[in-house]
């Protein structure tokens, strides 16, 4: 991997996932330490949050595919190790947060996928991608989902802000 090519994006836009695509890997177990590393730099990277999360959902029965798109996470986790958090201190403190939500996204379950970044200022501070146990009957409901998820993290967010007396 020291001399793979970089990349500049953590997942290719025409790629799609299923648990079909190429042929098993002999041995499952170097494709789950990997991904289970991967999750561990979840809580740093949020640029990689969403490819992650989807690489998870194969941890079972991986395929080449499934081996080759880590592999593209590790060479974009490569090109970009001086990407950080930075919370300046001239900055505001104001949240606000983005919300998404992927409907039936999942092409076997029809389950959907919540994403939201709450930022503090022009800094992220808070995210999360996740796949729901539940299906939705529309959109919107994936939406207003997503909201709900992401308003919950805000209202966290807020009150610790709070405890450690710092104004927003």
């Amino acid at each position: 991997m020291l001399n793979a090519k970089d990349v500049s994006i953590p997942f290719p836009p025409e790629l799609k996932l299923t648990s079909d695509s190429g042929t098993l890997l002999a041995d499952p177990g170097v494709y789950q330490c990997l991904i289970g590393r991967l999750l561990y730099l979840d809580f740093t990277r949020h640029d990689a949050s969403f490819v992650v999360q989807e690489l998870s959902q194969f941890l079972q029965y991986p395929r080449t595919s499934h081996w080759d798109t880590a592999m593209h996470v590790l060479r974009y986790l490569k090109g970009t190790s001086s990407l950080g958090l930075f919370l300046a201190s001239y900055n505001t403190l104001q949240p606000f947060i983005f919300t998404d939500a992927s409907w039936a996204s999942c092409p076997e379950s029809r389950r959907f996928v919540i994403d939201f970044c709450i930022f503090l200022g022009s800094t992220v501070v808070s995210w999360k991608t996740k796949k729901q146990a539940i299906v939705s009957h529309s959109s919107a409901e994936a939406e207003y989902r997503s909201m709900g998820v992401a308003v919950s993290e805000l209202l966290w967010v807020s009150y610790l802000l709070r405890d450690l007396r710092i104004p927003f």
